[in-house]
């Protein structure tokens, strides 16, 4: 307890408003970033012919640091965003590691961390890779619904198509075709400040679901349908 006062005094504490740079690309920074409240997103600056990446996300609870924590500086190798109002401590490397020193148990929990996150991005650039724009924008989105979830359910509409296709590797076009065809299907509706997921949208289950709504479609377009049989007062004697 001790050590986690002295922790927080010696660390800032910020404010974010949406979309507001935490820190550039780039950037040489002494802090790792703590969230308490809210939303970060990691995002790969690329060059002017092609749109930068997120490719992660740091919510309440979680933190952003440098690759190494063999020195008490690090260059940021992706810029950090608020993608929602996020609340942050930048907590000292120093501090930090000095407390890894006689407190092994937090540099196991920095390692798990790291590890964690790495084994996020592979997932995410495996479905990327593999899956169709419909079964990965289900995918995301039932992430989103566990990163900014709201109280009434779903996830906070805040988050937009563009961050979501900027995450997911499609257009925004695309992103925004998918979504309004799974608005139309039932499987995601807005509703106050969330757009709300069908809980079964969730991987195990995401491409099952899909084809149910799908032939669901089809049996409703068959039953509107008018009779294709003949009319036997209108056959010839």
């Amino acid at each position: 307890m001790k050590d986690r006062k002295a922790l927080i005094q010696c660390s800032e504490f910020r404010s974010y408003r949406r979309n507001d740079l935490v820190i550039e690309a780039g950037e040489w920074t002494d802090r790792m970033y703590c969230v308490t409240s809210g939303l970060l997103r990691v995002v790969a600056r690329c060059n002017a012919s092609s749109a930068d990446v997120t490719t992660d996300f740091i919510q309440g609870g979680d933190l952003f640091h440098g690759p190494l924590l063999s020195g008490d500086r690090y260059q940021a190798a992706a810029a950090l965003i608020a993608a929602l109002p996020s609340s942050v401590y930048l907590v000292p490397v120093a501090a930090v590691r000095e407390l890894s020193s006689t407190h092994p148990e937090m540099a196991l929990g920095l390692v798990d961390l790291s590890m964690g996150r790495l084994a996020s991005l592979r997932r995410q650039l495996g479905r990327i890779s593999s899956l169709s724009a419909e079964v990965l924008v289900g995918h995301v989105l039932h992430e989103l619904t566990q990163l900014a979830p709201v109280r009434s359910g779903g996830y906070d509409k805040r988050i937009t198509q563009a961050v979501i296709a900027s995450y997911s590797g499609l257009s925004r076009g695309v992103v925004n075709k998918t979504m309004r065809d799974l608005e139309s299907r039932g499987v995601i509706r807005r509703e106050g400040q969330g757009i709300h997921v069908s809980p079964d949208l969730a991987s195990t289950g995401l491409e099952r679901l899909l084809q149910a709504t799908d032939e669901s479609s089809i049996e409703d377009a068959r039953r509107r349908a008018p009779s294709q049989q003949p009319d036997p007062s209108k056959s010839n004697n």
